[in-house]
């Protein structure tokens, strides 16, 4: 692993000494600091995955839960909790949805935890940390344009057609289809109803993609219940905002 594991405490402990040792002997490189905003800044950019090794009743001071929460959501990385279960739910609470990549409760199964950072290394290597997007259109220069928006936040896919993209979720995942609602052959309404006919992707949100924005098409869009709808013509910025409403609202759920 080229990057380091921060783990963060109190005070470095008889425990988190041999955290340290067992992480080491693992060939996992990690560095314990106090929480401290000037500290964890200081190793940030080297810093992969946090861990936070709780201490009975003990929580994140405010200045470094907040900081915490803004370089994570900005840097896309994610946090390990170890303390009691009450403990780790108030903390899961005040972070937001997504954050927290797992917990463990204390006493530590030391190979758990080394096992899911080792996961937790090899899908950050792979780009599986992000959210998988699968675009459906027919037009691959609007898709195209979609996909250079959200690349730099989301796994994008894109399908140039319903079939082809019923072809392709039946051996892949995602997090969410952006499906073009007027397509030549099979159009957006069919390959819903298609998606909502199979067990294995009835489950998969469908935000549909129109060019028309008058009441009528609207509320034509709507009456299929996907999960929303986007105007066609709609902005960068506020396809991105929009999009990341969307995955924290589906992250409490």
């Amino acid at each position: 692993m080229d990057k380091k594991i921060l783990i963060i405490g109190t005070k470095e402990s008889f425990i988190i000494r041999v955290l340290l040792k067992k992480l080491s002997d693992a060939k996992i490189d990690a560095r314990f600091i106090e929480p401290n905003v000037s500290e964890i800044d200081k190793y940030w950019a080297e810093t992969s995955l946090v861990t936070f090794y709780m201490e009975k009743d003990e929580n994140l001071p405010d200045d470094v839960r907040t900081f915490l929460a803004d370089r994570m959501e900005a840097d896309d990385k994610k946090m390990i909790i170890i303390g009691e279960p009450m403990d780790i739910e108030k903390i899961k609470n005040s972070l937001p949805p997504g954050q927290i990549y797992a917990s463990f409760v204390r006493p530590l199964e030391y190979e758990a935890y080394i096992k899911s950072v080792n996961s937790y290394s090899d899908q950050a290597e792979l780009g599986d940390l992000m959210k998988k997007i699968l675009i459906v259109d027919d037009d691959p220069n609007y898709m195209s344009l979609i996909r250079s928006w959200l690349n730099e936040h989301y796994k994008v896919s894109m399908a140039t057609s319903g079939l082809r993209a019923i072809k392709w979720l039946g051996t892949n995942k995602v997090d969410l289809i952006l499906l073009d609602y007027e397509m030549p052959v099979t159009d957006g309404p069919q390959v819903l109803e298609m998606l909502r006919d199979d067990e294995e992707m009835r489950n998969i949100p469908v935000i549909f993609l129109t060019g028309r924005d008058d009441k009528q098409s609207v509320m034509s869009v709507m009456e299929l219940k996907p999960e929303g709808y986007f105007i066609k013509s709609i902005k960068r910025d506020e396809l991105i905002m929009k999009l990341k409403t969307f995955f924290m609202n589906q992250d409490k759920k």
